[in-house]
């Protein structure tokens, strides 16, 4: 989806990136592995998850000054299913109209 979004003509840039939390780091290699994601691992003392308020498998879409203004969870609209890819697009392009 990324190379998808980078070829379109937008106001601003979209970037998507991935935030594993804090005791899940088993699956870092699992989930980078062949793949060009750009990948964080937050660490104790951060709770990353907490400040943006994100369950497993969100993304969290970010205003133009770093606002939550929408959440796409991946477990329940599997991006296999070409009407839950096409919404989670939609909504990264109406984020990067505002």
């Amino acid at each position: 989806m990324q190379s998808e979004l980078d070829a379109r003509p937008i106001p601003r840039a979209i970037h998507i990136l991935g935030v594993n939390d804090v005791g899940l780091e088993t699956g870092n290699a699992a989930m980078t592995e062949g793949r060009a994601l750009p990948w964080l691992q937050a660490v104790e003392g951060e709770d990353a998850w907490a400040l943006w308020q994100a369950e497993f498998r969100d993304v969290v879409i970010l205003g133009p000054r770093n606002e939550r203004i929408g959440v796409f969870n991946v477990t329940r609209h599997n991006l296999s299913e070409p009407q839950n890819y096409a919404a989670l697009k939609d909504q990264l392009l109406a984020g990067a109209d505002e």
